[in-house]
């Protein structure tokens, strides 16, 4: 993933369901969880989001914890910075829904072949951020040598993990366009059934409302939407942890949660059933693989109201993605850690995205 800074990283559990989506707004306990059914057996799951208030950000304190022993985030960067200095009071002042999980490689796989999309990684010239089967390590005594590289013909198709891409893994090598489209596919779709609520429309979520349902209607400001200590996280998330690289001995280097979470890679989305889900019921909001938003990414912090370069144009170049990924020390898959993306075009073997169907919120190309 490459980022707006001068850093760069040269880096269907729940799904299988049909049932019928309701057509009413109501965002009561009743009514907390509907399932859209796509057709050929795929459905994609959303749960109720209240409006509401939540700390926005992290505090010094959760900073230094980050890029310490046990958080593992380089120390010295102005990553954290990004976070802002201090928590503050944010209102999300519309409920919404959101996805249980990050897109599936099926339901993505369904939209494209409903419509003959063709990603950005596909396309004439695309390329993609990938793992490079090669690296053997960082040798940072010699000369750093990074684990992902770019790579045309790989795509969300095939990702060069080294095994098979499976359908209830999230979708990666995807772009804020290719994300973008898939919503406005999905709005169409569901308003042509007569299934969409008046008034919302299927989109990425902004920052604000991304942040608050990660944290889970937690107004406390806290690293991790079930607390502050990284060890209450077993069995709740896919982060760099004590899994071998396949057709390796090593795992990932430098920081890592001290236990097996079963996968060096990607794991299915809601692989952890309830325990990995937050009080909202979300599955996967810390670590699996980045998440984008809608806004376009401010280094001095993230904002209440959907952010753009250029407020007139209401435009966006460089997005911002949320939450860590499978491969990140844990000091990054914290609630409020946020990037920002080289371009709209940009895609990653780390990097997906979950809907929001919410009040419309346009964004020109």
């Amino acid at each position: 993933m490459i980022h707006t800074s001068s850093h760069f990283r040269i880096g269907l559990a729940g799904l299988l369901f049909s049932t019928a989506l309701s057509t009413s707004p109501s965002l009561s306990a009743a009514d907390n969880m509907k399932r859209l059914d796509l057709g050929t057996n795929v459905t994609l799951e959303l749960v109720s989001i209240p409006a509401g208030e939540f700390m926005m950000g992290s505090s010094p304190a959760e900073k230094a914890w980050a890029t310490g022993i046990e958080g593992g985030a380089q120390p010295g960067t102005v990553r954290e910075s990004y976070e802002g200095e201090q928590p503050r009071l944010m209102r999300v002042k519309d409920a919404f829904w959101m996805g249980r999980t990050e897109v599936s490689v099926g339901q993505f796989r369904h939209f494209v072949e409903e419509t003959g999309y063709v990603s950005d990684a596909e396309k004439p010239g695309g390329e993609t951020q990938v793992f490079n089967p090669e690296w053997n390590g960082y040798h940072l005594t010699t000369k750093a040598v990074h684990p992902w590289i770019s790579m045309a013909g790989k795509s969300w198709r095939d990702p060069n993990w080294g095994f098979p891409n499976l359908d209830v893994y999230p979708v990666v090598c995807v772009s804020y366009n290719d994300m973008r489209a898939f919503c406005q596919w999905l709005t169409a779709k569901e308003s042509k059934a007569g299934r969409l609520p008046a008034g919302m429309e299927y989109r990425l979520p902004t920052e604000a409302e991304w942040e608050y349902a990660c944290r889970g209607g937690s107004k406390e400001s806290q690293s991790f939407w079930w607390g502050n200590d990284i060890e209450a996280g077993q069995g709740r998330l896919n982060i760099s942890s004590i899994d071998l690289l396949p057709g390796r001995d090593r795992t990932w280097p430098l920081a890592k949660v001290p236990w097996s979470d079963g996968f060096a890679f990607v794991s299915p989305v809601d692989h952890y059933g309830e325990q990995g889900r937050n009080g909202f019921g979300l599955a996967d909001m810390c670590g699996g693989v980045w998440e984008f938003v809608l806004d376009h990414f401010d280094d001095k912090g993230g904002h209440e109201e959907l952010h753009f370069e250029n407020p007139e144009q209401r435009s966006v170049s460089r997005p911002v993605c949320k939450g860590g990924n499978y491969f990140d020390v844990p000091g990054n898959a914290r609630c409020a850690v946020r990037l920002g993306i080289k371009n709209v075009t940009y895609s990653d073997s780390r990097d997906g995205f979950r809907v929001c169907l919410g009040v419309p919120r346009s964004v020109k190309p």
